[in-house]
């Protein structure tokens, strides 16, 4: 039998949505063992003066398996 547990952060990257996936992941993964996948609840873009996308962020919650 498997139980698996289930946490939401934020991350971000002025590169995209991806590498701000990757970013979050990467952190998550420093302290959180055994991490299965992501769901991506939300996305927002910080922009400057002009409207130019400065920052991508997500929301997402991970899974992990629990030892």
């Amino acid at each position: 039998m498997t139980v698996t547990k289930v946490i939401e952060l934020s991350a971000s990257s002025p590169k995209g949505i991806e590498d701000a996936v990757r970013v979050g992941l990467e952190k998550a993964g420093k302290t959180v063992k055994n991490i299965r996948g992501a769901w991506i609840n939300d996305i927002k873009v910080v922009t400057d003066n002009g409207g130019a996308v400065r920052e991508w962020r997500v929301n997402m919650r991970i899974n992990f398996e629990v030892d």
